[in-house]
């Protein structure tokens, strides 16, 4: 990855890339097929996010950067076993505000 090469990613963009490949790596530590299904699973979500998310929303951001941490951290813990337990239903969110849930 030169620095000649396309645009530089800001702090917080760093953040979202370092959780993204975590989940992956932690998936590795998993069964072939829950790793599938983990590495499906965290691909659908943070591309839906990458679509659905306001990305001047940093307030929104950072609270699903803390929460992915958090499930992270859980997914590393070797006594769980996949994401089923992990998924988050954003859809009563409403990304546009910054009301507390």
């Amino acid at each position: 990855m030169g620095s000649s090469r396309g645009q530089r990613l800001s702090g917080m963009q760093k953040q979202v890339l370092s959780l993204y490949r975590g989940f992956l790596r932690a998936s590795r530590s998993k069964s072939e097929e829950e790793r599938r299904k983990i590495e499906t699973v965290v691909s659908e979500e943070f591309r839906r996010n990458s679509k659905e998310v306001d990305r001047n929303n940093f307030v929104y951001i950072e609270y699903l950067l803390r929460r992915g941490n958090k499930q992270l951290d859980q997914l590393r813990n070797p006594g769980t076993t996949g994401l089923s337990s992990l998924r988050i239903d954003f859809s009563n969110i409403n990304t546009g505000s910054s009301s507390h849930s």
